[in-house]
């Protein structure tokens, strides 16, 4: 907590209704964010049940430097993951680190069910479970705006408050159910919104209006001038402003690094159609900035969709950035920016992630072509390129109509574990892959990253800047890297701002605002925190060696060349060495 020599976290039992507060001086070594939100997960699991059993906590905290130095805006959830059955790690914009900041909390443990279906108030003052029965059902639009007229606090609230919601996908358990953060972020990946659904939680909302001192004004303002002008003035992050992240799909295309088709292909031959380029000529409407960021590298995208006959339009924008464009377009062989955007509003209004979703449907539609499956499984002709069949089945997958789309709800592992499919099935550790098939970095990567993630170590960007390859140190840049983020993800920095962020820079920052922190205690940080997931990993069953890789990967040719099997697994075999000694340290 900003002034204290604590951690504050307010801990809630759905269940009993009963809250408590408590001040934590001995998790201030996690620093914040995602170093205490793993060990506030690691000290209340339960690795003898479900992932969604009520038992199981939902942990969100927030950085020590939040919403008060630039680029700090992010709030990390922790949980057991109903889609990988192990860690789960996800990260959120928007203006809920703020709001936490604000409300007084440096972290929430959420357990328990509620008797009803509710949602959750959080403020200075008090927490209360409200009733969330009339809401239940409704997508992500017509709940945020239910819950905003309910709490509007005659207008007080407005600009420091965060709503975070649920769609239907995740009230029906999806497994890759996603969570709403202030209607154009997101806590994506690995199943959050599934947790939320099985506590009958639909949404939460943060208020605060503390005033926070600032003791050491001088010196907090001049760190402060320094990120910022890095920030605006220098081209470190300028790119993210300009078209963002959709940028790289013309060059992962030229590269041949771009999942198209299920994979089936690494560049897809309509690429400039719904490139970066053209998405910001065509549908790019605004930029928007979470709390606390100068750069606005939230890109909103709208198109005219016709509703009804007789001329009858309205308009549709939505947040883009490359991820969906690949997930959405490129993997299903979307050839159009409007039908992107299409899909991408009826994966947000269901409450999915965007990635899984449009893995497990291009996994759906090749094994419909194979014979895997037949029209009687899937309900509809889901063809590569057909963006209107694609539409349904996200209904039909988030609505869990029939057998088929409640195993398909649980992931392209588990669906191809039933029927068939597995060599291209494109998942790693039971996450769907990301949008790049760049090389052994963003395979290995994400086989042994801590929630089997590109975000984990940044092995998509050793395969890009890896002159020579060279198998040791190719695995200690994996290991260092995933350390470094496992502190630098404390703060909890957007990762956009990794190299405004240097060791000195974050030293700077942090002690300006009362740490008292060196180089060395930075290191120890970073991997006290990775051995507390690994920990968390071995808790929950998971075994690294064990991880198996799907033969598409192999088969179609990455950005470096075709990759070799036996190599990918002597990889992990010599990573997970690395982590079997980390494990051995003592951090504590």
């Amino acid at each position: 907590m900003l002034n204290e020599k604590f951690i504050k976290v307010l801990y809630i039992d759905l269940e009993t209704e009963k809250i408590r507060i408590e001040q934590r001086e001995d998790l201030l070594k996690y620093l914040g964010g995602v170093g205490v939100a793993s060990k506030l997960l690691q000290e209340n699991l339960r690795s003898d049940l479900s992932p969604c059993a009520p038992e199981q906590p939902v942990v969100f905290a927030i950085g020590p430097g939040a919403y008060i130095l630039p680029v700090l805006t992010k709030t990390v959830a922790m949980f057991v993951s109903p889609l990988t059955g192990e860690l789960g790690e996800s990260y959120a914009g928007g203006r809920m680190s703020m709001s936490m900041l604000m409300a007084g909390y440096d972290a929430l443990v959420i357990t328990g069910k509620a008797k009803k279906y509710s949602y959750l108030t959080i403020s200075t003052q008090d927490v209360n479970i409200r009733d969330a029965r009339a809401m239940w059902g409704l997508q992500i639009k017509e709940a945020l705006r239910n819950i905003r007229d309910r709490e509007h606090d005659g207008g007080l609230s407005a600009g420091k408050r965060s709503i975070l919601c649920i769609g239907p996908a995740g009230e029906n358990g999806v497994a890759y159910a996603n969570v709403c953060v202030d209607l154009y972020r997101h806590f994506g990946r690995l199943g959050l919104g599934a947790c939320l659904g099985s506590k009958n939680l639909k949404a939460i909302m943060v208020y605060g209006n503390r005033s926070i001192p600032i003791m050491d004004q001088k010196r907090y303002f001049k760190v402060y001038r320094e990120i910022y002008k890095k920030c605006t003035a220098t081209d470190n992050m300028a790119k993210y402003h300009d078209a963002g992240t959709p940028i790289n799909i013309l060059p992962l295309n030229k590269a041949g690094g771009l999942p198209t088709l299920n994979l089936q292909s690494g560049t897809f031959e309509h690429a400039e159609e719904v490139s970066g380029e053209v998405f910001a000529q065509k549908n790019l409407i605004r930029k928007l900035s979470c709390n606390g960021c100068p750069v606005g590298c939230i890109h909103i995208g709208m198109y005219r969709r016709e509703f009804d006959k007789g001329h009858e339009y309205e308009a549709i924008s939505v947040a883009y950035d490359y991820e969906l464009i690949f997930a959405l377009g490129t993997f299903l062989g979307i050839k159009s920016t409007d039908e992107i955007i299409a899909i991408i509003e009826e994966v947000e209004e269901y409450g999915l992630d965007a990635m899984s979703t449009g893995v497990c449907l291009g996994w759906a539609t090749e094994s419909l072509e194979q014979g895997y499956l037949t029209i009687n499984d899937t309900l509809v002709e889901l063809k590569f390129g057909d963006a209107e069949g694609y539409i349904k089945a996200i209904r039909y997958m988030s609505e869990r109509v029939n057998n088929f789309y409640r195993i398909l709800g649980k992931g392209s592992r588990h669906a191809a574990s039933k029927y068939g499919g597995e060599d291209f099935a494109m998942q790693i550790g039971g996450n769907e892959m990301a949008g790049y098939h760049t090389g052994y970095g963003s395979l290995v990567g994400a086989a042994v990253g801590a929630r089997h993630s590109h975000l984990c170590n940044g092995g998509y960007g050793l395969d890009q800047n890896m002159k020579e390859f060279d198998e040791d140190k190719f695995v200690e840049s994996l290991l260092s890297e995933e350390c470094e983020r496992c502190m630098t993800n404390s703060l909890v920095m957007c990762l956009f701002a990794r190299k405004i962020y240097d060791r000195q820079t974050i030293l700077d920052a942090l002690n300006s605002i009362g740490w008292d922190l060196s180089n060395d205690d930075l290191t120890a940080i970073g991997r006290r925190i990775y051995q507390t997931k690994l920990q968390i990993k071995n808790q929950l069953g998971f075994q690294q060696k064990g991880v198996k890789l799907p033969k598409r990967f192999f088969q179609t040719p990455s950005m470096n060349g075709k990759l070799d099997e036996e190599t990918a697994y002597r990889l992990i075999r010599k990573y997970t060495e690395k982590t079997d000694e980390l494990m051995k340290e003592s951090y504590e």
